[in-house]
């Protein structure tokens, strides 16, 4: 596989951009400050990562826009870290924690017997606390209101669901799946089938179909290096 740095046209043409997103920045920072930073005059990006995630996004640019949906629909690769025991309403850290569980009665096999049933196709109900448009606004927003708000469930693949206990009730995952899976719900579910409760800690995402985070740059780097490519001396 060539390296995707290397899949780079002209400022024309438009190009791919791999990403590692910063931890706290929504993908639209990301968006914002290549488009300022580069002078991008079209830029948009394949696939949301939550602020609290970090790891691979892609944008692309000019006339590469026109692929962001091939890119976006591509089978996903997450690693990161969830918490039995205690649960969030947005099933991370971005809230404050409201309710408490057993986690006592959870055995090894358990978390193993509870991944697969969370492996194959799968009816999933995305979090409130998500970037879908409900009349022109985002759930999210909904959410911090304390506004009640109905979700239609969606049809996910999880292809590979992987735990490991040896810090519990912390445990880490490496999870693959199709384009509009909610690891976020994942977790929940996982909680709920334990019979038990748990959020998501961390996630980072570590590869987008055949691009992997090992190709992606830092944002800050990409800019400095795009700007003295271009001479682009004045100030961000």
């Amino acid at each position: 596989m060539n390296n995707p740095k290397n899949i780079i046209e002209t400022p024309d043409e438009g190009e791919m951009i791999l990403i590692d997103k910063p931890l706290t920045w929504t993908s639209f920072d990301v968006v914002n400050k290549l488009k300022y930073g580069c002078k991008f005059k079209k830029i948009g990006h394949a696939g949301t990562l939550d602020p609290l995630a970090t790891g691979l996004l892609i944008l692309c640019t000019g006339k590469m826009t026109k692929q962001i949906d091939s890119y976006q629909a591509q089978e996903k690769e997450y690693t990161g870290t969830l918490f039995l025991g205690k649960t969030t309403p947005s099933i991370d850290l971005e809230t404050e924690f409201d309710q408490e569980y057993p986690v006592d009665h959870i055995t090894e096999s358990d978390l193993h017997t509870v991944a697969k049933q969370l492996t194959g196709t799968l009816q999933q109900l995305p979090p409130i606390y998500s970037a879908i448009r409900m009349n022109g606004e985002r759930l999210y927003k909904k959410a911090r209101r304390g506004e009640t708000v109905e979700v239609k469930p969606r049809e996910v693949t999880v292809s590979q669901f992987e735990v490991d206990a040896s810090d519990f009730p912390m445990v880490n995952f490496r999870i693959i799946c199709t384009k509009g899976t909610y690891v976020r719900s994942l977790v929940r579910d996982f909680g709920q089938l334990l019979q038990s409760g748990a959020y998501l800690s961390s996630l980072r995402r570590t590869r987008i179909g055949n691009f992997h985070i090992d190709n992606a740059h830092q944002l800050t780097d990409f800019i400095q290096k795009r700007r003295t490519e271009w001479n682009l001396n004045e100030d961000i």
